[in-house]
């Protein structure tokens, strides 16, 4: 058994999140925290929204609230659409908590300490009509080296090379199209230089494992090549002070820089809310433990970049030496796993465009299997992949229904009409034993799959025994065995069904934890097959506003494997799992799109 770190990017909490993002971060990790979990594995799986930062300011001030009230909003949308999602965190919190700010302050202070944070003068672009900082990644212009359009003020994501603002050929705000100025300013910088052999190193080592995708460790290594100190506080008054800078109000610790930190201070906070406020050293401080963080590919750089950049400081690990700070030595991600992007009928999501579909809205529809689904089987897993409305009402009736709904809806049918539990098997002929080894062999290549983060061809290997399944009810014909002396197969062919159902229900749980247990329900079973998240309201730790969390128990869940029916179990009447879709649904919702 390993002790599993599952840290999912941070939804930023200036809005509600579209199905883009969670086909980037949610399902993709839920899905391997699942399935890990049944493996016997220890995981935790922390997130939260991510709350500061120029964005949010440009947002409330928008609507004329205060930021801490536009993200109260939005956090408490966000954390409410991931639990009807069924995203099984330990804990979702917030980086507005004083627990947090306390870990990024901590922080700051071990790298600085070490020797990694250099006061540097430096050029800050500022918007002419607020007077605010505008971040990097808010500012788009021509890029100087390659000369493609649209780069960002951090990284041109055409060539791969990290810049700054005042690189940019013609730069322009991406809030308001304004051209920013830049004015002399003395910030913090994280002392990137010093610590890029160790981090070349460390993604030399990640490169020999061949675990990472290949798309992700070679721009890793490419940002390495032009790597530069990078500052690490903001001209801003919506974030967390920096310490030693307690009389500069307007200077705030940059939210890249607190955001990362997120995955540290969750776990503290977990551990604090378990009642042993060290138990997330397990997972931080153990060299054997198993760290994943999933995202989209536009956060690449602080995940492979930034963050362990930040933790070797912390370590004393760069070529300025040091000792570990107050959180000892930490981990280093063992994967950096991340999603291409997720476009919408041909389209980049766009929310200013209504090119967009919230996750509210797909599940205030839609039954949150159908897309998590979707999202498992044709989701922007390593190349980028597109949502369309007739791919999603295709899949949901040719696949979820008739294919997985139909063998459940079929099997408990035909057992409550024939016997009215879970029969014993007698003799099985060769067709039976067929499938049923099928099936249990299929655990050991559905799992590698996951586990390789390869979860569409995961999802597919079970769908494909799905179809072996329906296969033998058609080759069988249970339904044709009426003759007394034909009851005695009847019963075998039922009780295999039913054993085929119950592995591919355990098979599919990870991927479809809302029907899983209703699976679990119809073949009369009570076990939770796969254990649901849950809102809780919670007092801050120390005092400071209360506010939701998403957390659960997901201990008990059944281990990933052939698990024996239980024979002599009632089974009644079932109702259809899914839904079958009407194809009027498409141009429906391309009108709400105005799609042509």
């Amino acid at each position: 058994m390993s002790t599993v770190l599952s840290a999912v990017a941070w939804p930023y909490a200036n809005g509600p999140r579209h199905i883009g993002h969670v086909a980037g971060f949610g399902v993709p990790s839920d899905v391997f925290s699942r399935y890990m979990r049944m493996a016997g594995h220890d995981v935790l799986m922390v997130s939260g929204t991510d709350e500061h930062g120029t964005p949010i300011l440009v947002a409330a001030d928008a609507e004329g609230v205060t930021a801490r009230e536009l993200a109260d909003r939005n956090n408490r949308v966000i954390v409410e659409d991931l639990v009807a999602l069924g995203l099984s965190y330990d804990l979702f919190t917030r980086t507005t908590t004083r627990n947090h700010y306390q870990v990024v302050q901590d922080m700051f202070v071990s790298v600085r300490d070490n020797g990694y944070m250099i006061e540097q003068t430096g050029h800050g672009a500022i918007s002419p009509s607020t007077g605010r900082t505008l971040p990097d990644r808010y500012i788009e212009g021509t890029c100087p080296i390659c000369g493609a359009p649209g780069a960002r003020g951090d990284q041109c994501d055409t060539c791969g090379n990290q810049l700054d603002p005042t690189d940019l050929i013609d730069p322009v705000s991406r809030i308001n199209g304004e051209t920013p100025e830049f004015v002399e300013t003395t910030h913090w910088y994280l002392d990137l230089p010093a610590l890029a052999g160790e981090l070349g190193r460390w993604l030399d080592e990640r490169e020999a494992t061949g675990l990472w995708r290949p798309n992700v460790i070679r721009f890793s290594q490419n940002i390495l090549k032009d790597i530069r100190p990078r500052a690490m506080t903001r001209d801003i008054d919506w974030g967390i002070p920096v310490p030693g800078w307690e009389d500069q109000p307007t200077k705030r610790l940059y939210v890249w820089f607190d955001a990362v930190i997120g995955y540290l201070s969750a776990s503290i906070e977990w551990a604090r809310r378990s009642g042993d406020a060290d138990a997330w050293r397990k997972w931080w401080n153990d060299p054997e433990a198993l760290t994943y963080y999933f995202m989209g590919k536009d956060n690449i750089v602080f995940h492979s970049q930034i963050w362990p950049a930040e933790m070797l400081a912390q370590n004393g690990k760069g070529d300025r030496g040091g000792e570990p700070g107050r959180f000892g030595e930490l981990n280093l991600p063992t994967e950096v796993v991340s999603s291409e992007f997720l476009t919408m009928e041909g389209r980049k999501f766009s929310s200013s465009k209504n090119i967009v579909i919230y996750v509210r809205d797909v599940l205030s529809r839609y039954q949150p299997d159908a897309l998590r689904y979707f999202i498992s089987a044709a989701g922007p897993e390593n190349q980028d992949a597109d949502f369309t409305w007739s791919e999603f009402v295709s899949r949901t009736n040719n696949e979820l229904v008739a294919g997985w709904g139909n063998l459940v809806n079929r099997t408990a049918a035909m057992i409550a009409k024939n016997v009215g539990e879970i029969p014993e098997a007698g003799k099985l002929e060769e067709i039976d034993r067929a499938l049923l080894e099928q099936i249990e062999a299929g655990f050991e290549t559905v799992g590698s799959l996951i586990a390789a983060h390869r979860q569409r061809a995961a999802i597919a290997e079970a769908m494909r025994l799905v179809g072996e399944a329906n296969r033998y009810v058609s080759e069988t014909e249970p339904f044709k065995l009426k003759a007394e002396e034909q009851r005695p197969r009847l019963l075998t062919v039922l009780h295999v069904l039913a054993q085929a159902v119950t592995d591919l229900n355990t098979m599919l749980a990870p991927f479809l934890p809302f029907s899983a247990n209703a699976v679990e329900r119809a073949l009369g079973g009570e076990l939770e097959i796969a254990p649901l998240p849950q809102l809780q309201e919670v007092e801050d730790l120390d005092g400071g506003p209360a506010y939701p969390i998403i957390t659960g128990d997901y201990t008990g869940v059944p281990a990933w494997g052939h698990r024996e029916v239980v024979t002599a179990r009632p089974v009644a009447k079932p109702t259809p799992i899914f839904t079958k879709l009407d194809p009027k649904i498409v141009d429906e919702e391309l009108d709400r799109l105005g799609t042509d």
